[in-house]
């Protein structure tokens, strides 16, 4: 929709935050609960969900969903290779090596969800968090 051909360069990133930053705001105003999923690699563009979760006094959660590189390698691949046609995304492995130096930690109290463990657990603890 923003990127016909999407390159997961600097720029995309920066121009997809700047649409969806103050939709999302806009959306909190109105008591809407959001989920915002995106690669937020790095910690400024967070910082703007921070400061909009509070200026809106909403109540913000925050999940970070990660595996081992190995784990990620094997599964991108096999999507690659798999050519699912439901699955929009051209962001595979040579994109989330090209990426993953630049992720910056989460500098707020959040939730892991290791993908490549049983989840069940950590889900409830978001599921609970949520009804809070």
């Amino acid at each position: 929709m923003l990127f016909p051909s999407p390159r997961y360069e600097d720029g995309e990133n920066r121009r997809l935050f700047s649409a969806c930053h103050p939709l999302i705001e806009e959306l909190l105003r109105k008591g809407m609960p959001v989920i915002f999923d995106a690669t937020n690699v790095a910690e400024h563009h967070r910082e703007y969900l921070y400061r909009a979760a509070a200026r809106t006094r909403a109540r913000l959660i925050l999940v970070s969903v990660e595996a081992p590189a190995e784990v990620v390698r094997q599964r991108l691949l096999g999507r690659e290779e798999a050519g699912v046609p439901q699955d929009d995304s051209e962001a595979g492995w040579a994109v989330y090596n090209r990426m993953r130096p630049q992720r910056e930690r989460v500098s707020r109290n959040h939730f892991v969800v290791d993908t490549s463990q049983d989840i069940t657990a950590v889900i409830h603890k978001i599921v609970r968090a949520t009804k809070r």
